[in-house]
């Protein structure tokens, strides 16, 4: 291993680091034994070889397949283009064999070279194509999409820069459902999607990201090739890309999309039926609150159950599949029932959510009424079923099939890996080393018990899971390049937004950093309204999320110095500017799920139930994880330097703030605001007058 290693670091012209080798030993150990393992690696470790090197040197001994999961695009693209070239370059000679590795996403992710030589089905126009300028800047689009159809090599959307829109890449491409096959297809030999698979299916590392891991799991049909190690980087991540796979939608557009897509296919007064659900549900939902459900009120039910018979008696009327139909008539066919087994099995899952009592729930159900900032509907009233959790689903389909590597730079909260590790479903974990008592107290120990409702299964089996937790630790040296500042002068935030005393503090900051600023704001309102305050009043440009594409911005904060940037969520995670560009990292608040989102407010009640610490077990950690990412965000290199800067002084005085604290990096940390304004004057000098 430290030989393979040592050639890998050499063919991408770094430097060993001891965590690096640790990790590579500890990945080694896991595949070996089975044993699971949790590796947090810092930023600058160099994780991807970490686990890189002992999966592929096991996949070419072995002679089969690994594979790897990410939850960024951003990622998916450094391996495969960056790291896993170089490697098998490296590596080859050593091995005695040629790597072999691959991307693969989901079927809905390449071109469908049937759905471009016959057009989307007429049902699937639905009345917003009616809409001249719409249509003229749709029929663009797919004019692009298809004259691209005879370019590409491989079909992938990520491919095709710029974009298009959604609608316009649904004229051009099928969901796994919707696939006539490739035995059936008149384009299966040269099919984007299937050639990809084969591909995939004859290398050593197979490149993937966690929403096809969670489809893999979910579905009766295999996705992912046969493989008994799969890592999971960005394993942060894993739960909500879950969650969001594992979740069902049902709304009065989808149903009447439905009934179109088999209107010609089967006797009139049948599809009607189905027809007039739809404008029921549509009726129905315009009249009902915006919020999660707890109680299945008699008109709802009798309007899914509508659905659900409706679109049960479609699927009777249309009949088993023709194996000798003609390609156009099976795609239509495949189309239509797609979306009727879809509406029905939501409409029973929805039904089924409210059976059991609340503390045994499995799933939580709401509506949501997207609005646009001027107060008109974005999309129409869409009802959606997720499952409180997915602990269960991840046991049984991943821990207990496979080895598994969860690795990222933040998997400790709290200082333990208990938080994420109940979420993914693993058992207690006998941790040694130093932990905060009061911490353990308040947050861990309620976890370590638990029991909630997420549990489709008795849990007695999770005790026969073997997993470790290793943190390699981190080349920075935090507490000497970086401070965590803690404004424990300012006010709690309120409900209202940023009051002027933030306002006051954030222009403070940024004067004394010369700009050179991210600022990570709780919501997007409290981004536009920072960004609308103090862009005339301070000395630095000053971006904001939505003034132009997220890249692009990122890009120009980078390349000025003095430059600020604003905004939400996907900053918080997806920011990677090394060097005098980001000095300051500003929070405005400890960044809890809101109290209505319907999923965390389901699954804290679901611990509570259990006699957990819901708070504990599902806001704190859900604000743990953000606050380390954001935090994260500061040293990108080597030789980086700055401030992470927490506005919300609960983090410095709720009985809950060190719990917080000791999820983020060891900086040096204070709360007078005088010696961090000067530590950013010194820093800003030193970045005008490197010499």
């Amino acid at each position: 291993m430290a030989t393979l290693l040592a050639g890998a670091v050499a063919s991408i012209g770094g430097a060993e680091r001891p965590g690096q080798m640790e990790m590579a030993k500890a990945v080694e150990k896991a595949i070996e034994s089975g044993e699971h393992v949790a590796a947090q690696a810092g930023t600058g470790t160099g994780k991807s070889l970490a686990y890189l090197v002992p999966a592929i040197r096991y996949a070419v001994e072995k002679q089969t397949t690994v594979v790897v999961s990410t939850a960024t695009i951003a990622l998916q693209r450094q391996l495969v283009d960056r790291d896993l070239p170089r490697l098998a370059e490296a590596l080859g000679p050593l091995l005695g064999t040629e790597l072999k590795f691959a991307i693969l996403k989901g079927r809905r992710n390449y071109l469908c070279l049937h759905r471009v030589q016959t057009g989307v089905p007429e049902e699937d126009e639905g009345p917003s194509l009616f809409d001249p300028q719409q249509l003229s800047t749709l029929g663009r689009q797919v004019k692009r999409l298809n004259e691209w159809a005879d370019e590409t090599k491989t079909g992938d959307r990520d491919e095709l820069v710029p974009g298009v829109s959604e609608q316009a890449w649904r004229q051009v491409a099928v969901t796994a459902q919707e696939c006539l096959g490739a035995q059936r297809c008149p384009h299966g030999t040269e099919c984007f999607a299937e050639l990809a698979r084969a591909e995939a299916g004859d290398s050593h590392i197979v490149v993937t990201n966690h929403a096809l891991l969670a489809i893999d799991a979910l579905e009766e049909f295999q996705v992912l090739p046969e493989h008994d190690v799969v890592i999971v980087d960005e394993a942060h991540e894993l739960v909500d890309r879950v969650t969001s796979v594992a979740t069902g939608d049902l709304s009065a557009a989808g149903v009447e999309t439905a009934a179109r897509r088999c209107g010609r296919l089967i006797d009139e007064t049948t599809a009607d039926r189905l027809k007039e659900s739809a404008e029921g549900l549509g009726l129905l939902l315009e009249e009902m609150p915006a919020e999660r459900m707890d109680v299945l009120s008699s008109a709802l039910g009798n309007t899914l159950a509508s659905i659900r018979d409706a679109a049960h008696a479609c699927l009777t009327s249309l009949g088993p599949e023709k194996k000798d139909a003609d390609p156009g008539d099976a795609a239509a066919r495949k189309a239509a029932r797609s979306s009727l087994e879809d509406l029905h099995d939501t409409a029973v899952r929805m039904l089924d959510a409210f059976k059991p009592e609340m503390a045994q729930r499995f799933d939580v159900v709401w509506l949501e009424k997207p609005f646009v900032p001027d107060g008109r509907p974005k999309r129409p009233p869409t009802l959606h079923v997720a499952p409180i959790g997915v602990g269960a689903l991840l046991r049984t389909t991943l821990f207990e099939r496979r080895t598994a590597i969860l690795t990222s730079a933040t998997l400790t909260l709290g200082g333990s890996f208990e938080p994420l590790a109940r979420q993914w479903g693993l058992p207690p974990l006998n941790e040694s080393g130093p932990r905060d008592a009061k911490t353990a107290a308040e947050g861990l120990a309620q976890t370590a018990t638990e029991k909630t409702a997420t549990e489709k299964t008795a849990t007695e089996k999770t005790e026969e899971i073997a997993w470790s937790g290793l943190d390699v630790g981190s080349p920075f040296d935090h507490p000497k390049a970086g401070i965590l500042y803690v404004a424990r002068h300012l006010p709690q935030p309120g409900r209202d937004g940023l009051a002027d005393a933030y306002l006051t503090e954030i222009t403070e900051l940024i004067e004394a950093a010369g700009g050179r600023t991210l600022g990570l704001f709780s919501s997007m309102r409290a981004a536009r309204r920072a960004a609308d305050e103090l862009k005339d009043h301070l000395s630095h440009p000053l971006l904001c999320q939505g003034d132009d594409s997220t890249p692009l911005l990122v890009k120009q904060f980078a390349d000025d110095e003095r430059t600020c940037l604003f905004g939400t969520l996907s900053l918080w995670q997806g920011v990677d500017v090394p060097g005098p560009s980001l000095q300051l990292v500003i929070m405005d608040r400890i960044p809890f799920p809101r109290p209505d989102d319907p999923v965390s407010s389901a699954r804290s009640r679901a611990v509570a139930a259990r006699g957990g610490n819901g708070f504990m077990a599902v806001a704190a950690t859900h604000a743990a994880l953000l606050l380390a990412q954001g935090a994260g965000r500061l040293l990108r290199s080597m030789d980086d330097r700055g401030v992470v800067a927490v506005l919300d002084p609960r983090l410095a005085t709720a009985r809950y703030g060190g719990f917080l604290k000791n999820s983020l990096p060891p900086f040096w940390a204070t709360t007078d605001p005088d010696v961090v304004r000067g530590a950013l004057r010194r820093l800003d000098a030193a970045a005008s007058d490197p010499d």
